[in-house]
C-alpha cells in the first residue's frame, strides 16, 4: 500500500488517513488504487466494524492531482478511481468522514458515499467541475439532488464556488459542525460507539437504507465517467486545467 495513504486499526474502528498534507491530500492514481485496497481489506475483516475517512488538520482532500490526473486519464471500469468509487459506494460497513480545512471535489462527492460526517468550523468546501471543463462524478448527479433538492444542487456545481460547513449542515451533507481541535476525536467516538453496536444489524441496516439507490448510483457513477472522460480531452477542460495550474483566469470565449 503506498505511503500517501495510512491504516489503523483500534477498537474495530479502521481509519483511512489521506498523507499527502504537502499537496492538501489530493489524489493520485497511486492513492486510488490504496484506498480501494483497503476498503476492500476492511470489508474482509470481521475485525474492522466501522471505517473512519480522515486527512489533515488544513486539508482533507483538495480532488485530484491535476498533474497526474491529465497524465493518467480514467481509461475503462477499470481505471483505478473508478474502482474506489464502486468499492465505497458497496462498502458494507458503517463509514464515516471527518472534515478539515479543505474539501474539494471528490473531496466533497466522496461525502455523499458515507453514512456520517462531521466537519469543521474552519473546513471549506468546493465542487468546481463545470468551472474546470468536467462534469460531476461519484454519483454526485444523482445524490446531490436527491439529497438537498435541484436548486440547491444546481448553485453548488453549476456555479462551482466554495461553500461553509454551515451551509453544509443546512443541506444535510453533513451531521455537525465542530471546532476544528474537535473533529476528528468527536468522529472517532462516534465510530468507535458503532463499532459497539451488534455488527451484523448494522450492516443489515446500512444495506436496507442504501438498497433503494444502490442500482442507481451504480449506474450514475458508470453513466458520468462515460462523460467525463471525453470531457478531458476537449479544449475547454485543457484551458481551464492548465490556467489553474498557471495560476492565470481561463479565457472561454473561443468554445461554444
Amino acid at each position: 500500500m503506498s505511503e500517501l495513504i495510512q491504516t489503523h486499526l483500534h477498537e474495530r474502528v479502521l481509519t483511512i488517513r489521506l498523507n499527502r498534507a504537502d499537496k492538501k491530500n489530493a489524489l493520485t492514481q497511486v492513492m486510488y488504487s490504496a484506498l480501494t485496497e483497503a476498503l476492500h481489506g476492511a470489508a474482509e475483516n470481521p475485525e474492522v466494524r466501522v471505517v473512519l475517512f480522515a486527512g489533515a488538520p488544513d486539508a482533507f482532500c483538495a480532488g485530484n492531482d491535476l498533474q497526474d490526473f491529465l497524465k493518467n486519464p480514467p481509461a475503462g471500469e477499470d481505471a483505478p478511481v473508478l474502482r474506489f468509487m464502486r468499492a465505497l459506494a458497496g462498502f458494507p460497513k458503517p463509514a464515516i468522514a471527518a472534515v478539515n480545512g479543505v474539501a474539494i471535489g471528490i473531496g466533497v462527492t466522496l461525502l455523499l458515499q458515507c453514512d456520517l460526517v462531521y466537519a469543521g468550523q474552519g473546513a471549506r468546501l468546493q465542487m468546481p467541475f463545470t468551472s474546470i471543463g468536467i462534469c460531476p462524478e461519484f454519483a454526485s448527479s444523482y445524490l446531490l439532488p436527491r439529497l438537498m433538492g435541484n436548486a440547491r444542487a444546481a448553485e453548488l456545481v453549476l456555479f462551482g464556488e466554495a461553500f461553509t460547513p454551515d451551509k453544509a449542515l443546512q443541506y444535510g451533507l453533513v451531521n455537525a459542525v465542530l471546532p476544528e481541535a474537535e473533529v476528528e476525536a468527536h468522529a472517532l467516538e462516534r465510530a468507535r460507539k458503532l463499532a459497539q453496536q451488534p455488527p451484523n444489524a448494522l450492516r443489515v441496516t446500512k444495506k436496507l437504507m442504501r438498497r433503494w439507490s444502490e442500482e442507481t448510483v451504480f449506474e450514475a457513477i458508470k453513466i458520468e465517467a462515460e462523460n467525463f472522460g471525453p470531457m478531458l480531452a476537449l479544449g475547454e477542460a485543457r484551458e481551464a486545467m492548465t490556467a489553474f495550474m498557471q495560476k492565470r483566469k481561463p479565457d472561454f470565449s473561443k468554445f461554444s
